[in-house]
């Protein structure tokens, strides 16, 4: 039986099926259920593991489930209790959903209810904080309040808003067993001190935020032209930590090994993107410049920038396949053409164009600092670098 990683939103609902959060779901793959797992191609059963490797169950072909053990790593885990356990501490008490930071108005509620459970709904895509930060400033919330206790529901985001919203409703149910559930009817008023010490940690201005600058278009675009230019300018204006993740590069030191298969040029965007979302992490800059033809693996990286509190800023340099093939230095396109290169990006296999890109850049006829020009000025009007206008 071979080992397999979910996504972070599987993982999250792993441990609610496993737990009985979403009784009275226990698979994956419900006709019409959003709850779902997506193995790879050609597998019907695996072990599945967290991303340390840990086994945490065994998932059949119908999408049953063998638990093997619980998560064991991670902030605040010691949080992380099954309705039951949450129903055999805390029976009587009042339990509310929390998918933010409490204001001074939501604290005034809480205090007309007696004793509460704060279910910090931590799961992928639900909260407006960060899962870390989500938690922290409901246990500060509960410190105010004096008779508060926090648990951490890793409820995911399905991005079908109807369906969530019906999955929620039932999750915290199931917590709450015949307990009363209080949803917060508003935000109204301001943060207090210690919530809003946590907010502004987690949220920091954009120029501040941890930031990567992806860049992707054809083989001979000007792509890493650009992306070197951006870096350079960078580095004179200071003020910032960047580092350059650039395809080639990347290749003989990150990925050295891996061939130009699709299975491995995709695993060498997913390389960068995890590296790019480290460096993110900690407010620094990643400049890549990967041909990165495949919408689905850009979502991927951006997700994993997103998770890691970083922002994805992606510049498609759409200099058509023509000007491209024109400028041909390495002699690339004559190669795919006559059939040498297979799986050649624009000849042998597709790009997908993006259709979430921050600014759009065609090279044709350009010199590098007017094509970079309209990133500058794209990243001035997002806030996240101020290089244009004599910013500094």
């Amino acid at each position: 039986m071979i080992q397999h990683c979910p996504t972070p939103t599987e993982l999250d609902d792993l441990e609610l099926l496993a737990s009985g959060a979403y009784a009275p779901l226990r698979r994956f793959n419900e006709p019409g259920s959003v709850v779902t797992l997506r193995l790879p191609e050609g597998v019907d059963e695996a072990e599945l593991v967290d991303p340390e490797g840990l086994p945490l169950a065994r998932v059949s072909a119908d999408g049953s489930l063998e638990p093997l053990t619980h998560a064991q790593y991670g902030p605040f885990r010691r949080l992380h209790l099954t309705p039951a356990e949450v129903r055999a501490q805390h029976a009587g008490a009042t339990f509310v959903p929390v998918a933010d930071a409490l204001t001074d108005g939501d604290l005034a509620q809480l205090r007309e209810l007696g004793r509460v459970v704060l279910l910090a709904l931590t799961g992928t895509g639900t909260a407006t904080l960060s899962p870390v930060a989500l938690v922290r400033a409901s246990l500060a919330a509960a410190e105010l309040l004096g008779d508060a206790t926090v648990v951490a529901v890793p409820l995911p985001s399905h991005g079908d808003a109807e369906a969530d919203h019906a999955l929620g409703t039932q999750v915290v149910a199931t917590y709450a067993g015949g307990d009363p559930v209080r949803a917060l009817a508003d935000h109204d008023g301001d943060l207090p001190a210690p919530i809003a010490a946590i907010v502004d940690e987690d949220r920091p201005a954009a120029d501040e935020q941890g930031l990567v600058l992806f860049f992707t278009g054809l083989s001979g675009s000007g792509k890493s032209t650009l992306a070197r230019a951006l870096m350079d300018l960078l580095l004179e204006r200071g003020g910032r930590t960047v580092t350059s993740l650039d395809g080639d590069v990347v290749r003989r030191h990150l990925s050295a090994g891996l061939t130009f298969s699709r299975a491995d040029r995709e695993t060498n965007i997913r390389r960068i993107g995890w590296v790019a979302a480290e460096i993110a992490r900690h407010g620094g800059v990643a400049v890549c410049s990967p041909i990165a033809p495949f919408a689905e693996t850009r979502q991927q990286v951006r997700e994993m920038v997103e998770a890691a509190g970083g922002a994805f800023f992606l510049v498609h340099v759409a200099t058509p396949l023509e000007e491209c093939e024109r400028r041909d230095r390495k002699g690339l396109y004559a190669k795919a053409r006559a059939g040498e290169i297979p799986d050649f990006t624009g000849i042998s296999s597709p790009y997908e164009e993006p259709e979430d890109a921050a600014v759009r850049v065609d090279t044709t006829g350009r010199s590098v600092e007017d094509a970079l020009h309209d990133v500058l000025v794209a990243l001035d009007e997002s806030g996240h670098l101020h290089l244009t206008g004599g910013h500094a």
